[in-house]
C-alpha cells in the first residue's frame, strides 16, 4: 500500500521558515518523480514543486521560485520542502505526491494527507 505523510507544517510569520518532510512507503521511491502540491483555504490545487528521481533536475512555480528548495533523499524514502521568507499567500495545506505527467501540473498517482502551513503575523 502506498502512504506518505507529511510533517513540519505550522504557524510562522511573514518572512520565517519551516521545512517540510514526506516519508513515503509501500512503493520503489527512487523510481517516482515526485511533486509537491498545495491547496490555499477557499482555492483549487496549485503546482508548487517537481524533482527527479535522482533529485535533478528541479523545477518550481513562478511564485514561489527562489523562496522554496525540494530536494530528496533516496536512502531514507523522504522528500523535501524548504520554505524561507515565506508570505501570507504560502497559507495553504501542502501536500507531497507520486508524479503523473511532467512538471507544472497538479497530476499525481498517490498524494498525502497533507500539512498546514499558515502563515500570519
Amino acid at each position: 500500500e502506498v502512504q506518505l505523510v507529511e510533517s513540519g507544517g505550522g504557524l510562522v510569520q511573514p518572512g520565517g521558515s519551516l521545512t517540510l518532510s514526506c516519508a513515503a512507503s509501500g512503493f520503489p521511491f527512487n523510481m517516482r518523480n515526485m511533486k509537491w502540491v498545495r491547496q490555499p483555504p477557499g482555492k483549487g490545487l496549485e503546482w508548487v514543486s517537481y524533482i527527479d528521481t535522482t533529485g535533478r533536475p528541479t523545477y518550481y512555480a513562478d511564485s514561489v521560485k527562489g523562496r522554496f528548495t525540494i530536494s530528496r533523499d533516496n536512502s531514507k524514502n523522504t522528500l523535501y520542502l524548504q520554505l524561507n521568507n515565506l508570505k501570507t499567500e504560502d497559507t495553504a495545506m501542502y501536500y507531497c505526491a507520486t508524479s503523473r505527467g511532467g512538471w507544472g501540473t497538479t497530476d499525481y498517482n498517490h498524494r498525502g494527507q497533507g500539512t498546514q502551513v499558515t502563515v500570519s503575523s
